[in-house]
């Protein structure tokens, strides 16, 4: 231990960190830097604050505070010690509804403040994109802005009193007329007044450099205010008080379509004066598609609010009438309007792959000039990309003249940074030029802080250093951002990735096959870590399970490029950090759909578990959970499932085999069904067959063995609707579809029997050589399906999503993977698309449950709910993972992890089901994860429908 660390362990009660994870999950923010600290404080309050800066300060050791790591300028990573206020220090103090004012402490996410102030009919102002895991104090940090910035304005605006440790621990209460200011600050504000009131362009978006304007008389002598945007350079926040607004009660929203880009910019500003609550803009380039927006190549968001519904539309169609657009419309439904805002929200994410797939990047973020102004500044901006070769997709707050965009920059290669370099000189020029900000919400950390002379000036910057000297004399606090800082082009996280591509089995489609490009995907922007999930969302269950960023997407992405950066993390594939964290990855493919960049970690940990263990002895889970398929084939095959059955009863019996297995003690053993699937299909009486088109029912281990009533159901309403249903041939050779048998003699003598199997359980465990291995079987047995036109109908939503992803990815030498990949759907959409004339039995009830998180993530639910609908199955189903996901939560060491993910969403849901409703469940571990936690009975859709049809059969 250091003589550091053991200090700190001495100095604070809260969390110290020294070790490798700690560390690897603060190397970076949301930037394109990266810094490794020697360690890691969670303070649990100010006292705890102001030791560290003691115990630091003794030993020159700087002191970086971190909120929830979402900056994109790299002023949130440093070299020494990394505060992290969001474990303890993340309180809402108190609410003063009368004063229309909140005490918070710097971790507070912004939507806990919003969801506490929403009963006092109150809101805090700024609204940032990362609203849902962006902390207070980065907000006060950065001065944050948000989309309604043109009505409540930037975070400093919205500052009251702030509670700041100076480095030397003086203790601060920063207000009005000088309030809390450190010595030496006024002196040096009365000594240059006039460069203070000439030297800062006046726009509402000016955040770059140190706000001293802000301490001018006419301006209140605002410390506070001045404090904001300082990027943790001059103190240590402890505590705020926010000011509060009234919001809206109705809100509407004007979509309005312009043939480009410049149109709408110089739109903007003439909008203003109609008093909008946000003017926001992008063009057709970023959206993926265009589907319900009005016709344009760009469009501007104009929301306005009133006292009614009436009023706010009147003021959205006043809106639209004052604009010169191509097609606009109104949106007053709340749900349509969320579905327009998610595109915006989720652009800083989407934006960082062109529309070829190629990567792009942040750095010039949001710079920022007069509204006015900006539709000269976009075209002047889009030659200056084009003169560069370059290429990026501009979006923002074109109300403020604040422009968000990521570009293509190849920070990879020596050529590409001197390229960065180049462009950031010369578009710093272009936005002075226009009157402009470096910076218009996000701060200027190591992106821009080289830059500022070209906005302000030398003497001007040289301001800046005399006053973060006033404040910090000891250069402790974050040192090289704002002033004397380190040069654009150094610290850039890329640096350390290997340049020859990593020796993986999965294809990596997206990323060209490269895996250090696949992990180069997670940029930051933390969606992963928001506490609550909306609508059908799932992503990070883990996360809010524990709070820990290790069980983040992001966390885990951090971990496994650090991994291949092989500075902290040494060991590479043998890392036990890397393995730790991914343990409590549920793989339920959350992030391939909810993520902005589509970071997809259940393969990234498929991909490390296969290396981990490889030539190793793997958990007895593996064993005992991955090989299940061929347990419980022999279990069929010798007809011993009633016995299993028995034994598994006799509790000291089952605890036995659970140990053994890996299994955790508070989970049930499943039972085994009586009859399997397969022997109840070849000992039926078959019905007449229709004249509609052949299917092929996919039967996976969890129907065949364990809940064969689905697949029956399933024969029964595709029988009904007059499908035709086949079983997969059981015969490697060119058997006929279904009955198992071949064509000739011959071949039968020459063909070998076997069970078709999507590999989702050797995948989940990481045993990819015999994941790949049943899946060339399957294939082979699969070719005669392959050589019609037969869809393949597949019950079980992790089954069809194992089929259509890591097939195909992990086979992906193998053409027969894709097409069979092509050709699964799942229930509801074979019965869409083959049996479109059908009408499902009427059974008229509320249903609740949870829509499958593979489901969700990678197969779509779109026609699940349109067959519910027109079954009269009303209601939503939950977000979230169930978390049983598969043998994650059989696993020992995750029953509590796995309980706590279902009372995220599912079991309230369950719960608060009203009388008589339909539990629906399509996954077989979402059955049994309501069965052994709330003792329900989920139902896969197609058991209610075939029960709706039973129904209407007795009358």
């Amino acid at each position: 231990m250091t003589d550091l660390e053991a200090a700190l362990r001495r100095a604070v009660r809260g969390e110290v960190g020294f070790d490798v994870t700690s560390r690897a999950l603060t190397t970076m923010d949301a930037s394109n830097y990266r810094r490794v600290p020697l360690g890691v404080v969670a303070p649990r309050d100010a006292d705890d604050v102001a030791a560290v800066l003691e115990v630091c300060r003794e030993r020159g050791v700087p002191v970086v505070a971190r909120g929830g790591g979402t900056s994109i300028a790299g002023q949130a990573t440093g070299t020494g010690v990394v505060l992290d206020f969001t474990r303890h220090m993340n309180r809402l103090v108190g609410i003063d509804s009368e004063a229309r004012t909140a005490v918070v402490q710097p971790g507070l996410v912004l939507d806990r403040l919003q969801q506490a102030a929403a009963p006092h009919g109150l809101r805090f102002g700024p609204d940032p994109s990362t609203h849902s895991r962006c902390t207070l104090g980065g907000m006060i940090g950065n001065n944050s802005c948000g989309s309604h910035s043109v009505a409540w304005g930037t975070t400093a605006d919205s500052v009251r009193e702030l509670t700041v440790l100076t480095a030397r621990g003086r203790r601060l209460r920063l207000g009005r007329e000088w309030a809390g200011a450190p010595d030496g600050l006024r002196g040096l504000v009365d000594g240059d007044l006039a460069r203070l009131r000439t030297g800062f362009p006046d726009l509402p978006r000016r955040i770059s450099g140190y706000a001293l304007d802000a301490l001018l008389p006419e301006n209140g002598a605002d410390v506070a205010r001045s404090f904001c945007g300082s990027e943790g350079t001059l103190g240590v926040l402890t505590e705020a008080v926010l000011r509060l607004v009234e919001p809206p009660r109705a809100r509407a929203l004007a979509v309005l379509g312009y043939a480009d880009e410049a149109g709408a910019a110089e739109a903007a500003a003439g909008l203003l004066p109609l008093g909008p609550l946000t003017v926001e803009g992008m063009a057709v380039d970023l959206v993926p598609s265009t589907e319900g927006l009005p016709r344009g190549g760009a469009w501007l968001f104009v929301e306005t609010g009133g006292d009614t519904g009436a009023e706010a539309r009147a003021r959205a169609e006043a809106v639209v009438r004052a604009a010169d657009v191509v097609d606009a419309l109104v949106v007053t439904d709340p749900a349509g309007q969320r579905t327009l805002w998610r595109i915006r929200e989720d652009a800083s994410g989407t934006a960082t792959r062109m529309p070829g797939g190629s990567e792009a990047w942040p750095g010039w973020e949001d710079c920022a000039v007069p509204p006015a102004r900006l539709g000269g500044y976009l075209r002047d901006f889009r030659r200056l990309l084009t003169a560069h070769g370059l290429r990026g997709t501009p979006y923002g707050h074109f109300g403020d003249g604040c422009i968000h965009v990521r570009i293509d920059f190849d920070l990879l290669a020596d050529a590409g940074v001197a390229r960065f370099r180049r462009f950031s000189e010369e578009l710093a020029d272009v936005v002075v030029a226009h009157g402009g900000s470096l910076s218009g919400e996000h701060g200027d950390g190591q992106a821009r802080a080289e830059l500022l002379p070209r906005m302000y000036g030398e003497e001007t910057v040289a301001l800046f250093e005399r006053a973060k000297a006033v404040w910090d004399p000891d250069d402790l606090l974050n040192p090289g951002m704002l002033v004397r800082p380190a040069p654009l082009d150094t610290n850039l996280r890329f640096s350390v990735l290997p340049r020859e591509p990593v020796d993986v089995e999965f294809g990596y489609p997206a990323d060209g096959g490269d895996f250090s490009a696949a992990v180069r995907r997670c940029v930051g922007v933390a969606k992963c870590r928001t506490t609550s999930v909306s609508g059908s969302g799932v992503m990070c269950p883990s996360f809010r399970a524990t709070g820990d960023e290790a069980h983040s997407t992001r966390g885990r992405a951090r971990l496994l490029h650090e991994m291949l950066a092989g500075e902290l993390v040494t060991d590479g594939w043998r890392s036990t950090e890397v393995r730790d964290a991914l343990d409590l990855c549920l793989s339920c493919k959350g992030c391939r759909s909810d993520c902005p960049v589509e970071v997809d970690m259940a393969t990234y940990k498929a991909e490390f578990l296969h290396h981990h263990y490889e030539g190793r002895r793997r958990p007895a889970a593996h064993y005992a959970m991955g090989w299940l398929p061929v347990w419980l084939r022999w279990a069929a095959r010798t007809r011993t499932a009633p016995v299993v059955n028995a034994l598994a009863s006799v509790r000291p019996l089952a605890a036995v085999a659970k140990r053994l297995g890996g299994i955790a003690g508070e989970r049930e053993v499943p039972r085994l069904a009586g009859e399997t699937f397969g022997r109840w299909w070849r000992g039926r009486r078959r019905v007449a067959a229709g004249d509609g088109d052949l299917v092929v029912l996919w039967p996976d281990t969890f129907t065949e063995h364990l809940s064969p009533s689905v697949g029956r159901a399933a024969v029964r309403v595709l029988e009904a609707a007059g499908l035709r249903v086949a079983l997969p041939p059981t015969l490697r050779g060119r058997g006929v579809i279904g009955d198992g048998t071949s064509r000739s003699a011959l071949s039968l003598l020459a063909a070998r029997r076997g069970r078709v199997c999507c590999g989702l359980t050797y995948v989940s465990t990481g045993q990819l050589d015999r994941a790949r291995a049943v899946m060339r079987r399957t294939l082979d047995l699969m070719t005669p399906v392959l050589e019609t036109s037969a869809p393949v109908v597949v019950l079980e939503p992790s089954c069809a999503a194992a089929l259509r992803t890591d097939l195909p990815e992990l086979l992906h030498d193998d053409p027969r993977a894709a097409r069979l990949a092509e050709r699964v759907l799942t229930f509801a959409e074979v019965l869409e698309r083959h049996a479109p004339d059908w009408t499902p039995p009427a059974v008229n009830l509320p249903a609740v449950g949870q829509t499958h998180c593979h489901q969700h993530a990678v197969l779509g639910d779109a026609a699940d709910r349109r067959l519910r609908e027109a079954a009269g199955l009303t209601g939503e189903l939950s977000g979230g993972c169930c978390g049983l996901a598969g043998n994650f939560g059989f696993e020992e060491g995750h029953y509590e992890v796995s309980a706590a993910c279902a009372e995220d969403q599912l079991l309230p849901a369950v719960r608060e089901a009203p009388d008589g409703a339909v539990v629906l469940a399509d996954g077989y571990s979402c059955r049994t994860q309501l069965d052994q936690l709330a003792g329900v009975r989920g139902r896969h859709l197609a058991e209610v429908l075939a029960e709706g049809l039973e129904r209407e059969r007795r009358g």
